[in-house]
């Protein structure tokens, strides 16, 4: 069998002018396109190259898109995540819209994409800070009767720092003032040019509480993923990041962890941070248990020895001895740069202040989750008085407890709760301390409040006025009513009027009204404490047994 004299340089990757000149040498007067060669004149150039197979190059298969939903704190970022959850349960791929990891994974068209939640922009960005680029894509959500807003431009700038292409979703086009062309403007001089316009920035008009424009969103984003060719090697060495944590009653410290490479799976050993553990069970978004999870996945595990902060890197150790070793390195590294940082301070130093230096103001923050916590602490830390020094005694994650109270007491402290409140008796010791504890949903609410408490400038404002608390002993399906509560009222009373925090945990899950309040068959307007009662909330039907129904009043009150 015979070869062209090109055709052999091509395979050998040399140039044909080279390989004639060699032939030339052996006595084989030929040219590069028209001459051919015997098979063993071929093997010795080849042996005289020393050209070894060639293997191909592994192609890395492509990951789902990891998206990050941003924007002004209530221009729809929940309600259209509902919406895309919805979309998924619609194309039956999942028994419903149970979430409560931190991530969702939605199908369409047969590719999956993660949504990932954060509390807010500043855990977006300290994730970032510490190498968990987890996000691939950033929806920004603007109303589109609204448009720009302080928090859609500290949304846009934190989404920029990140270097991560951005989709913007204007939201709430049903509303008769939608202005499309005023947010397109805005953003546009903002940097964020649309396609029609000759940019390169998708915009999608969506109505999420009608469903509308979900699946050009669903599209937009496949089409950006496609672009960027997103790709993983399932079979490499483990690389992924915490995105949310909690401390769970029951199942012991939670981590929320999202997969970029290699798989992670039950029975794997690793390192989060500070602390470490064995995978004893993984949860996929729908509360189902999983065996592992590839890149791009998010599951929440089970199995570590504390709660790890967001943004920390998992890594996989070969036994409990090596894990135990890195957590104590990671431990040591973290005090010696809180050394270098500042000294830390004593209780006494805290309490030793002078008549010449500044007023302290000493806060202990507790928070939801890992994640809540670490955006509320940068966004308290920035706010600076010339007459008051802020000083955060303690932060951490779980509900306001006696301890807490305690400290609190110590160190002259108010209490700052995100998403928590008191549990069981705590209320009790509040009230015997005489502690000031202030409890929020929105964390611009939270920091306007204390930044008027450094000037002494807090105008009075509406706050809860907490009536008594109920258990949840059983639940009942009433036909046509839906789910009733049967409650013993633990202490102070339920009025019909009120409205109810439903905790779970320690935890808020719901705020709502109540629907209806019965003694036995007869509906009444309160029930005092040590009475049994039959509670229906207001569009809130996931009532659990053990759950504290925590009812309140609003009423004006001076700062």
């Amino acid at each position: 069998m015979k070869i062209r004299v090109y055709q052999l340089a091509k395979e050998l990757g040399v140039p044909s002018k080279q390989l004639v000149e060699e032939l030339r040498k052996l006595g084989v007067d030929v040219t590069s396109h028209q001459s051919t060669i015997d098979d063993e004149t071929a093997d010795l150039l080849r042996e005289l190259f020393k050209v070894e197979p060639v293997e191909e190059k592994k192609v890395l298969p492509l990951r789902p898109p990891v998206v990050t939903v941003m924007g002004h704190v209530d221009h729809g970022k929940t309600t259209l995540l509902d919406a895309i959850r919805k979309t998924r349960v619609a194309e039956k791929e999942f028994g419903g819209i149970t979430q409560s990891i931190g991530a969702s994974v939605v199908s369409y068209k047969g590719q999956k994409i993660v949504f990932v939640d954060t509390p807010g922009h500043e855990a977006f960005t300290e994730m970032r800070a510490r190498g968990a680029m987890v996000t691939d894509i950033v929806v920004l959500v603007v109303a589109a009767d609204e448009g720009v807003m302080p928090q859609t431009i500290e949304a846009l700038n934190h989404a920029k720092a990140a270097g991560v292409p951005i989709i913007v979703a204007m939201n709430k086009m049903d509303r008769p003032g939608a202005n499309p062309d005023r947010v397109m403007n805005q953003l546009s001089n903002m940097g964020l040019l649309p396609e029609s316009w000759g940019g390169d920035t998708i915009y999608v008009p969506v109505s999420a509480i009608k469903g509308q424009g979900i699946e050009d969103l669903l599209e937009a984003i496949l089409l950006v993923a496609e672009l960027r060719e997103l790709r993983a090697d399932p079979s490499g060495p483990l690389k992924a990041f915490v995105i949310e944590s909690k401390l769970d009653k029951g199942k012991g410290p939670l981590a929320t962890v999202i997969v970029r490479e290699g798989t992670l799976r039950v029975g794997d050993i690793v390192v989060v941070g500070s602390t470490y553990g064995k995978v004893r069970a993984m949860f996929d978004d729908a509360g189902r248990q999983v065996k592992e999870a590839g890149p791009s996945m998010p599951v929440e595990i089970m199995g570590l020895q504390d709660v790890p902060e967001a943004g920390t890197l998992v890594e996989r150790v070969p036994d409990m001895d090596t894990a135990e070793a890195v957590a104590e390195e990671h431990r040591d590294a973290v005090r010696q740069a809180h050394q270098k940082v500042r000294k830390e301070f004593t209780l006494e130093e805290l309490l030793s202040a002078t008549g010449e230096e500044k007023p302290v103001l000493n806060i202990i923050l507790k928070a939801d989750t890992a994640g809540s916590l670490e955006a509320v602490q940068n966004a308290v830390r920035k706010i600076q008085t010339d007459e008051v020094e802020l000083m955060i005694v303690h932060a951490g994650v779980g509900a306001i407890t006696d301890g807490d109270v305690i400290l609190a007491e110590a160190s002259k402290a108010i209490i700052i709760g995100f998403n928590v409140r008191p549990v069981g008796k705590t209320h009790k010791l509040i009230e015997e301390k005489g502690i000031k504890v202030l409890t929020y949903r929105i964390i611009y609410d939270l920091v306007d409040d204390v930044a008027n408490f450094l000037k002494g400038m807090l105008k009075p404002r509406q706050e809860e006025v907490v009536l008594g608390h109920a258990e949840v002993r059983r639940t009942f399906r009433v036909p046509r009513v839906g789910v009733v509560a049967g409650c013993y009222v633990t202490d102070g009373k339920v009025i019909r009027s009120g409205k109810v925090r439903v905790l779970r945990n320690g935890v808020i899950v719901a705020e709502t009204g109540i629907a209806s309040l019965k003694r036995f068959k007869d509906d009444v307007r309160e029930v005092a404490q040590g009475y049994e009662c039959g509670i229906g909330l207001e569009n809130f039907q996931d009532i659990k047994e053990g759950d504290i129904f925590e009812v309140f009043t609003m009423q004006e009150v001076a700062g």
